[in-house]
């Protein structure tokens, strides 16, 4: 399947257009419209914000998860089953 990935700001309430796309007659395609929402600007994550932000060592005190490593790798195989 291609995919084409379109930034785009509205001119008018409601209405986009797009022109110049390389599908022709009768082509299937499916289009998803996020709004992208404003966001505070972000400060970068240096390492040492990330020691003292407590995320690291969050997993110290689980009993339930043995290898950390084995359990992350686990969770992201799960996520990226669930966005497949």
């Amino acid at each position: 399947m291609d995919s084409i990935n379109l930034d785009a700001v509205l001119n008018k309430d409601g209405e986009l257009s797009v022109n110049g796309l390389p599908f022709k007659k009768g082509d299937r395609v499916k289009m998803t419209i996020r709004k992208e929402v404003a966001t505070k600007k972000r400060i970068p994550l240096t390492g040492k914000r990330l020691l003292e932000s407590g995320l690291v060592g969050i997993w110290e005190d689980r009993t339930d998860i043995g290898n950390s490593v084995e359990f992350a790798r686990k969770l992201r195989e799960k996520a990226q089953r669930r966005w497949g």
